[in-house]
């Protein structure tokens, strides 16, 4: 009976750590990306802005949220495939978790082209393609774990906003 107890404790510590090492890669990536654009915010206010811009203080504010969701989602899908015994769901589960890696690179970048190079439509086209793998990684969500997909909802949502920012600037600038 004493070492049931012990794996349960250890299997709740590796959720536990599992949990924290998802949420921290997109948060470190994200902090990363902002030491290397430090004066993003600064640009955002110089820019003539499309209708709808909201303060510069809100985005390190909803990246954080965003972050911590997609995290979260992320350890959801690699729960299900880790959990289930069918090769199927294994296979989707990593299919899943690759487009997510590859979506969080195009996040990543999107910052320092839009910002630190000033590549205002280039910047635009990349976010397009990451909107359509945000919404590929959706639909692998959706058949894997409801609750990642949910978790990933208010992403798109932001990035869809962030892509009429994106091209409002664009035009205006």
């Amino acid at each position: 009976m004493p070492n049931k107890k012990k794996n349960q404790k250890l299997s709740t510590w590796g959720k536990i750590w599992r949990i924290t090492l998802a949420i921290a890669v997109p948060l470190c990536g994200g902090f990363i990306i902002s030491l290397f654009t430090r004066d993003a915010m600064a640009k955002f206010g110089s820019f003539n802005q499309p209708p709808l811009a909201p303060p510069a203080w809100l985005f390190p504010v909803a990246w954080t949220i965003l972050y911590i969701l997609m995290g979260l989602a992320s350890y959801f899908i690699w729960k299900k495939g880790h959990d289930s015994r069918k090769a199927a769901d294994k296979s989707a589960s990593k299919t899943a978790l690759i487009i997510y890696a590859v979506q969080l690179v195009f996040n990543f970048i999107w910052t320092p082209l839009f910002f630190s190079l000033g590549w205002h439509w280039p910047a635009f086209v990349w976010l397009l393609v990451m909107w359509v793998l945000i919404i590929v990684l959706m639909a692998k969500a959706y058949k894997i774990s409801r609750p990642a997909f949910w978790m990933l909802l208010p992403y798109i949502i932001w990035c869809t906003f962030a892509t009429y920012l994106n091209c409002g600037i664009a035009i205006l600038n």
